[in-house]
């Protein structure tokens, strides 16, 4: 294991601790993380593939096939602990840890909200004034809020100068809009250093344009500022970062840098 260690890069590393602390990514994903070319991607990846650094899996499907989905290798797993001077993984256990979210339900939900940070990070790499400044999987999330909310994610973005701390809900249009719209009562009770913008980014406009009507009815809890997007209209729009982004009260779209910023640090932790 110590000459696997010599021979990571200081991109092997970022994709090691990437894949640590959010699971899983797709080919194209890691491609807009740390790669300039899908070639150049599938060369270093099938590499590390080869050497048991990653893992991958897909399921299979007619036409065509699926992209592999990317997860942590025997050998990668060791190395991270190692450096954590804990114990070392089975390379068995490894393996049943990536069989288990082969074949999780929540799966497609975990990819769409990596989805959504990796196109800010994307977005970034070719745009030297923005910056995603953090990004938070889920249970560091709650780790944060305890059991107050449990937000699929949370993210400080910075672009020209301004800077906006988030929570994120992901939604994939499989819950009622009533159980959508309960979400939030959590995130009014917050204390006020915890107290950003919560954006629920959407799959499809219709479903964005239901949920404004529902929220409407129920209003947001006092203190609140909530946005939302779709996933559909965002494509030709320039993605989650650009003007999408409708304040709940407010007709007029915004990017995801003119936000509005809570008086809150967000820099704490």
């Amino acid at each position: 294991m110590a000459a696997e260690l010599g021979r990571l890069t200081p991109r092997d590393r970022l994709l090691l601790d990437l894949l640590d602390q959010h699971r899983t990514f797709t080919t194209d994903q890691l491609v807009d993380l740390a790669f300039g070319s899908v070639g150049r991607a599938r060369n270093r990846l099938n590499t590390l593939h080869d050497r048991d650094i990653l893992d991958r899996f897909r399921h299979y499907q007619r036409p065509g096939s699926q992209a592999w989905r990317w997860t942590l290798g025997p050998v990668g797993a060791a190395l991270l602990a190692a450096g954590r001077g804990e114990t070392l993984p089975r390379p068995a256990a490894v393996r049943d840890a990536t069989a288990r979210l082969a074949m999780s339900p929540t799966l497609t939900h975990l990819l769409t909200v990596n989805g959504f940070f990796v196109a800010l990070t994307g977005h970034a790499r070719t745009r030297p004034a923005a910056r995603l400044v953090r990004w938070w999987n889920e249970a560091r999330c709650r780790e944060a809020c305890g059991n107050l909310v449990r937000p699929d994610g949370h993210g400080v973005w910075a672009d020209n100068g301004r800077t906006v701390p988030f929570w994120v809900e992901v939604d994939l249009g499989t819950e009622t809009l009533g159980r959508v719209v309960g979400k939030l009562t959590g995130y009014g009770v917050l204390p006020p250093r915890r107290a950003y913008p919560v954006l629920f980014w959407l799959p499809t406009a219709a479903r964005e344009t239901n949920l404004h009507t529902h929220l409407r009815r129920a209003g947001l809890p006092d203190g609140m500022s909530m946005a939302t997007a779709a996933a559909d209209h965002a494509a030709a729009s320039g993605g989650p970062t650009g003007p999408v982004w409708r304040i709940v009260g407010h007709p007029v779209r915004v990017s995801l840098a003119d936000l509005p910023a809570p008086g809150g640090a967000a820099w704490d932790g």
